[in-house]
């Protein structure tokens, strides 16, 4: 027995201990390992031993909130105390992302943190500073302007201007969201400076100093627009809004998502090619005024669908449904003989108005259509008009409703199915128990369909699919 337990504790001696087995791995791979906690978690590893008091350094990344620390304070003199280790150890910071909630009160110290990743060949720099006044947002240095390094820039409530100049020979994607900007002359010329930029998101505020926005870039090919309201207007309605503008010339974008329902103005005044895939969101007001002379809002809105008539891609939302449908009662939509498939938001008291806007598509290939506010039901769209992409075009139909919008949601199947031509699929889903899938699917079947081959698929609230083929 004693010589079995003597034999048992020579094996256990002749094992390194875990913490050696670990501790003895190359520096890369335990950097690996430290890259995937938290950067407060990485850093308590350094007092497991000599041996790893600074191996957290090696990792190129740090990621910290303030609202993970005790105080304000606290979070200063931790992310201090960080950039100083890596300045010691001369290791590399490649990627720095901060979230920041501080007082009026509290110290500045965003900028001097941006200069120093700025000028240690950062790659991907986020910085969001939360419900910070206006007077009180922190600037960016001038050495941002410069950092050859960058590919990923995003922004957050701080202030940009103050350099004649800029160079951003690497950046490929920028976020600037409800910023103040020097001027628009500034911001126009931070945009064209980033030679290889191929994805922008811009938030505006109201009181971001801009009132054109001129996006010029060769490179471009995804943008996104949204608007946000400044210090002081978060109800939106209440502010005076400012007459704003927008320009766009990026003969390579492929992707276009424009979102604002707060701004008065919003006119696009460049050519929007074809290839563009156009997102539209928000767009409640607009009105124009050029030497003293005021356009109808009906002139501005046509103008602005005019100017996105030839996309071949096109999502829309309720408010723009509206829009559209103001803009009509004074005169048809632009002709989008190029558009092929139609993503749209339609709340059902505006649902009467799709033939109409349908004779505007007269190529459609596909279209989405998702029922939404079950406010009222229409009973007369078996005796709507026959718009030209129903008898020549159309091929996808994709009808989604809402609670309380299966009625009318087969009532828009009843109508595709008795008038589309060359139809080939139909797709009905639904959230509610008000409809049954094997009955919808037996009553769509029974219906008088004008395409001779075209499968069909059902969906309800539990997921169940049913599909057929005529």
């Amino acid at each position: 027995m004693e010589e079995s337990k003597e034999k048992e504790k020579g094996i256990c001696q002749g094992l390194p201990s875990r913490r050696d087995m670990i501790s003895n791995l190359p520096d890369s791979l335990i950097s690996q390992m430290l890259s995937c906690l938290p950067t407060k978690e990485a850093v308590r590893t350094s007092v497991l031993s000599t041996r790893w008091k600074s191996l957290w350094l090696l990792v190129p990344s740090l990621r910290l909130a303030s609202h993970d620390f005790p105080d304000y304070n606290a979070f200063v003199s931790f992310v201090d105390k960080s950039l100083d280790l890596y300045r010691e150890e001369n290791s590399c910071l490649h990627k720095l992302e901060l979230v920041i909630r501080k007082d009026d009160n509290d110290q500045s110290c965003v900028t001097r943190w941006m200069d120093f990743v700025s000028t240690r060949k950062v790659k991907h720099l986020d910085v969001e500073c939360i419900l910070v006044k206006r007077e009180h947002l922190e600037v960016v240095p001038l050495s941002l302007y410069f950092c050859e390094s960058l590919l990923y820039l995003r922004l957050h409530r701080v202030s940009l201007g103050g350099s004649e100049s800029v160079s951003l020979p690497r950046l490929k994607t920028m976020c600037l969201e409800q910023n103040v900007y020097a001027d628009e002359a500034f911001l126009q010329s931070f945009i064209s400076s980033c030679p290889v930029l191929e994805d922008l998101n811009i938030v505006r505020r109201d009181d971001d100093n801009v009132k054109v926005l001129r996006v010029h870039s060769q490179t471009l090919t995804s943008l996104t627009l949204g608007f946000e309201p400044g210090d002081g207007h978060m109800l939106f309605h209440y502010f005076d809004r400012e007459i704003l503008g927008l320009f766009i010339d990026s003969p390579r974008l492929k992707y276009l998502n424009f979102s604002d329902d707060v701004s008065k103005c919003q006119i696009i005044s460049s050519f929007i090619s074809p290839s563009v895939k156009v997102n539209l969101g928000g767009v409640r007001y607009m009105s124009y005024y050029s030497d003293g002379v005021g356009f109808s809002n009906q002139q501005v809105a046509r103008s602005f669908f005019t100017c996105i008539s030839r996309v071949k891609d096109l999502v829309i939302s309720e408010t723009i449904m509206k829009l559209i449908d103001f803009c009509m009662k004074d005169a048809p939509l632009p002709q989008f003989c190029d558009l092929s498939c139609l993503e749209a938001k339609v709340c059902l008291v505006d649902v009467e108005m799709l033939p109409t806007l349908l004779e505007s598509c007269p190529n459609l290939n596909s279209i989405v259509l998702d029922l939404t506010r079950p406010s009222i039901v229409t009973e007369q769209i078996t005796a709507w008009a026959v718009p030209q992409c129903l008898l020549s075009t159309l091929e996808f139909v994709e009808i989604k409703c809402c609670c309380k919008a299966e009625l009318v949601g087969m009532k828009l199947a009843e109508y595709f199915a008795e008038n589309c031509v060359f139809l080939k699929k139909l797709v009905l889903r639904w959230r509610g128990y008000v409809l049954e899938e094997d009955s919808v699917l037996r009553d769509l079947l029974a219906l008088s369909w004008r395409s001779t081959t075209c499968q069909i698929e059902v969906c309800g609230p539990l997921n169940k699919t049913c599909m057929m083929y005529l």
